[in-house]
């Protein structure tokens, strides 16, 4: 049923656009490209969910349209995020919930399957975010080890998140394994 989603939203941007330069798979896939998200207006989850950087207000706009229920940012309180997003959100009729990932040590399972806790809370899709995607695409990875995927079917999966950097420190954890 999603790829026939993503088959009609393509052809349809195919059509407007004249099959120019549109990139479906920068708004379709697991972590998206948000610039893409603003310029076509569209973005679309994978299993209810959303991996990116850190969105603008455009972007969020482009979210609450396309019906997410909530944004979880992973970013510490100190980090700019150039916006108050908590209150963007809201506006939005979305729910925002800061689940703060500070520096390797916070990835780790504990923070995984709080993050799993939280997206199987919400009855729709949900964007996750940090600065870049890496917090995102590290956490993923472990919720995916959580859920019985092999150590490399884990990674990959943290790698379509946004998985980058903090490999090594998934590598370990996975090592470690779940407590």
């Amino acid at each position: 049923m999603n790829r026939i989603m993503q088959a009609l939203i393509f052809c349809s941007f195919a059509a407007a656009a004249g099959a120019s330069d549109i990139d479906l798979a920068a708004v379709t896939s697991l972590r998206v490209d948000l610039e893409q998200v603003v310029e076509l207006g569209t973005v679309s989850a994978v299993d209810g969910v959303t991996s990116a950087g850190q969105p603008s207000e455009a972007a969020l706009e482009v979210f609450a349209d396309a019906g997410y229920v909530a944004v979880i940012d992973l970013r510490g309180a100190q980090e700019d995020r150039g916006l108050d997003e908590a209150r963007v959100v809201d506006e939005l009729g979305m729910h925002y919930v800061a689940l703060p990932i500070a520096g390797r040590d916070a990835v780790n399972f504990d923070n995984a399957k709080k993050l799993d806790e939280l997206l199987m809370k919400f009855d729709g899709p949900v964007l996750v975010h940090c600065a870049a995607g890496n917090r995102v695409g590290a956490l993923l990875a472990l919720r995916a080890y959580l859920h019985g995927a092999s150590e490399e079917g884990a990674l990959e999966h943290g790698k379509e998140g946004g998985l980058t950097k903090l490999e090594d420190t998934v590598r370990e954890r996975l090592a470690e394994g779940a407590q």
